[in-house]
């Protein structure tokens, strides 16, 4: 049961984080996002960030503050990213750790429940959100176009395992609001 509430994301994106949306924010009462680099807002094998993610960032900013929480050590990677977004970041998080999500939420001036932990990773940033009491969003990870996903099975085995501990996840990850309370 304890794991079951841990790893329970609040909602489901059956896609990336670009469909991630003002509306869906405002609808969830969000004035803050923070967000996970890699996989989640850019491929782990790419150098720069999609044409369309700055717009998007732009969108969501109308309604929401932003940052950027990493476990990547390599700060250089992660400032470039945040540069090139002109975004607050953290790098080296070591999520599921709340140490550093806590920065960035606390830099925010707002409350965890008002701000979402939006990641690809149950157990590290669905994890770290729900111990720090935020909102938690779950996305499809980005993945580099010359990868293979089928080859990575990482995230299939991270969402059996956390169904196997009491998570209710669906298996093709439709967009679903959870039952677990806000």
């Amino acid at each position: 049961m304890f794991w079951s509430k841990l790893l329970q994301p609040n909602l489901v994106i059956p896609g990336t984080i670009l469909q991630i949306t003002p509306e869906l924010l405002n609808a969830h009462q969000l004035k803050g996002l923070v967000l996970d680099v890699d996989e989640t807002l850019v491929p782990l094998r790419a150098a720069q960030i999609s044409k369309e993610l700055l717009p998007w960032v732009k969108e969501v900013q109308q309604v929401a503050t932003l940052w950027l929480v990493s476990n990547n050590v390599s700060e250089a990677r992660i400032r470039r990213i945040a540069k090139a977004l002109d975004l607050p970041y953290i790098s080296g998080a070591a999520k599921p750790s709340r140490r550093k999500v806590r920065r960035a939420v606390e830099s925010m001036g707002l409350l965890p429940e008002q701000v979402g932990m939006v990641g690809d990773r149950l157990f590290t940033d669905v994890l770290a959100g729900n111990r720090l009491g935020m909102f938690t969003i779950l996305v499809e990870p980005m993945i580099h176009p010359d990868f293979d996903p089928r080859k990575s099975s990482f995230h299939t085995l991270e969402v059996w395992l956390s169904q196997a501990l009491g998570a209710s996840l669906p298996s093709n990850r439709s967009m679903k609001e959870t039952n677990k309370p806000t």
